[in-house]
């Protein structure tokens, strides 16, 4: 099998290619919203090498070919997107990541109030990709209207960050009150 070169010494006039051979300037909004779902990706990536256990790493690397699929459809023109053969979120998808929630905030302690980044390397990084899934959601939404699925992803980014920084620092004061409403 030949290698294919990922330069082409041609430049590319600031455009890029859809799945599907439309050009687009990469500062296009649908290149700005599979762009972030990928940065996302890594992040979540990044996020694994952190966790402990094992069921943690196996349900991420799951939402991670998930987002794969989310950003293969938004990489792809919109009169081919039909074709790839599945719906890119299923209600399914939608209960497994709730009942994932759920069961990571069983033996959480209840909370009001704003939660301040950080308590380990492992919880910071869970609200980073808190945060890139946010901006991916706003670019998804930008694009078509509706993010389904992602504000539950991150969510569960929200959840796993508190419980990290809840059982690494053995303490709740890891989440500072910075405000208070109602």
């Amino acid at each position: 099998m030949k290698k294919s070169r990922v330069y082409t010494r041609t430049g590319d006039g600031g455009m890029t290619s859809l799945s599907g051979g439309v050009r687009v300037s990469k500062t296009d909004v649908r290149v700005e919203a599979y762009g972030t779902v990928d940065e996302l990706n890594a992040h979540i990536g990044e996020l694994i090498t952190y966790l402990e256990r094992e069921e943690d790493r196996e349900f991420l690397t799951g939402i991670q070919c998930d987002l794969f699929t989310i950003g293969a459809y938004l990489a792809t023109e919109p009169s081919r997107a039909e074709k790839l053969g599945r719906e890119v979120v299923t209600e399914e998808d939608v209960t497994r990541l709730e009942q994932a929630i759920d069961e990571a905030e069983d033996g959480l302690p209840g909370w009001r109030g704003f939660v301040l980044p950080g308590g380990s390397r492992g919880a910071a990084v869970c609200h980073v990709c808190r945060t890139v899934c946010r901006r991916a959601e706003r670019r998804i939404l930008e694009l078509s209207g509706s993010a389904p699925v992602m504000p539950e992803v991150c969510a569960y980014g929200f959840t796993v960050g508190k419980a990290a920084s809840l059982f690494r620092c053995h303490s709740v004061f890891c989440f500072w009150r910075c405000f208070r409403f109602n």
